[in-house]
């Protein structure tokens, strides 16, 4: 089959495209041919070697497609299945063997791409919104990246839940797509300080909760505009890694908490994986979550696509089609 993989860490320059195995079951698997398959920034960072990984590595961790053999045993799903899944590496190929656990089966109302480009982003809003700090009614957030895969379903999820939404963005087409998601305000941080500007729309009250994918360069000033006992939810570094935190700052800024939370630990049984992805695909099916697909490349491109996504070049969801 063919697969992208890197045999060394390094830029999007290392992903190759080649040929590869088809990989073999193990017990508990199942074999699923590639569909489409998501973009993430996870992805950069297992290429990066920030999130070492055994090489040669095929990256990717969000897919859709159908499931071409199982493994024996296996009871979730069976040959012939729509299903989707995020977070087991291994999905930038024509075929890719997934535990069967962690695959999901799709609505007859959701195509893969939609599937592809909604489970690692569409459940980590979920959780995020319903399990991180949960937003109610007359809370303010502030969202970074707003325009992003993550943010625009962010900013819908937390509108939805009666929400003020504050949403950072780069530029006015992305303004625009961060205000048709749901956003009340929004800071073109290039053109105006954020802190300044939350803190003015907020009265110097502050926000309840920050949800913060940037990371390196926004994550301090985040710290400044929390209400007292607000919660910063860091849950991506695609500026950077944050710095070591002081738990002391969180005192004197206001009795903050601060979590770093992952998909995996919010899925953590088949019963939570199911309920959220279900929930997630339900809404798309039913056109209660708008999902936008920014960009489409071949699977041969997957060096092009790194750059775009690394370059802030990219809105909503980008997939690799194999």
């Amino acid at each position: 089959m063919k697969a992208v993989r890197f045999h060394q860490y390094g830029g999007p320059e290392v992903l190759a495209y080649e040929e590869a195995p088809v990989p073999a079951l193990a017990a508990g698997q199942a074999l699923v041919q590639i569909e489409a398959i998501g973009l993430n920034y996870i992805d950069t960072y297992h290429r990066e070697g920030l999130y070492p990984v055994t090489l040669p590595c095929t990256p990717g961790v969000e897919a859709a497609g159908i499931v071409s053999a199982v493994a024996e045993g296996v009871q979730e799903v069976k040959v012939g299945d729509r299903v989707a899944y995020a977070g087991a590496i291994g999905a930038y190929a024509q075929q890719a063997a997934v535990p069967a656990a962690r695959l999901v089966p799709l609505p007859d109302k959701v195509d893969f791409a939609t599937a592809a480009a909604a489970m690692l982003q569409g459940m980590t809003a979920h959780y995020l919104v319903h399990g991180s700090y949960v937003l109610k009614q007359g809370d303010t957030t502030l969202i970074h990246a707003a325009a992003g895969g993550v943010g625009l379903l962010l900013v819908q999820m937390a509108s939805q839940r009666g929400a003020r939404v504050i949403a950072t963005v780069s530029t006015a087409e992305k303004e625009a797509l961060a205000r048709q998601a749901g956003a009340h305000e929004v800071i073109r941080y290039t053109e105006v300080d954020f802190e300044t500007e939350v803190k003015r729309l907020t009265d110097n009250r502050g926000v309840d909760v920050v949800y913060d994918s940037v990371g390196k360069t926004t994550f301090d000033k985040g710290l400044n505009v929390l209400r007292p006992r607000g919660y910063m939810v860091l849950f991506g570094q695609s500026s950077g890694p944050v710095l070591p935190v002081d738990p002391g700052v969180l005192s004197t800024k206001g009795s903050l908490f601060l979590t770093r939370p992952t998909l995996v630990h919010y899925t953590t049984t088949r019963a939570e994986l199911l309920a959220r992805a279900t929930e997630v695909l339900s809404w798309l099916g039913e056109g209660l979550l708008n999902l936008r697909i920014g960009a489409r490349f071949p699977l041969a491109q997957a060096a092009e696509a790194h750059q775009a996504l690394q370059g802030r070049l990219t809105t909503g969801k980008v997939l690799l089609l194999p």
